[in-house]
């Protein structure tokens, strides 16, 4: 079992920035891909980055490409999403996840989620 804790949220203006943090119990932190969600009220939950098992990869959606960045230290085991030039449209409950199995297709572990908010 894998618990994820995420923190770092909070309240930011257009444009600001913000780091967040996912926590991971367990030794086997390095084995596991990790990426974040988020889910905005009325909406579905949405991919927006993730990082491989060493951090050598990363994915991004488009909506954040260029303006957020994923990164992980597999010695703190802990996943990081910086994300800069913060829109309103980014305002979202942000959830970490970790994949077990990068060929299963699925996201085993997940955190309760952090709220960003991102001012007009």
């Amino acid at each position: 079992q894998v618990q994820l804790v995420e923190s770092g949220g909070g309240l930011v203006q257009t444009g600001g920035s913000l780091r967040l943090s996912c926590a991971a119990s367990g030794r086997t932190f390095s084995t596991y891909g990790m990426g974040w969600f988020r889910q905005a009220p009325g909406k579905e939950r949405e991919f927006v980055a993730a990082v491989s098992t060493s951090g050598g990869s990363t994915y991004y959606a488009d909506t954040v490409k260029g303006r957020f960045t994923i990164s992980r230290d597999n010695a703190k085991n802990t996943v990081y999403l910086q994300m800069n030039s913060l829109k309103p449209e980014d305002t979202a409950v942000y959830y970490c996840a970790a994949e077990v199995d990068a060929e299963a297709g699925r996201w085993d572990y997940w955190g309760q989620g952090t709220q960003v908010t991102v001012s007009s």
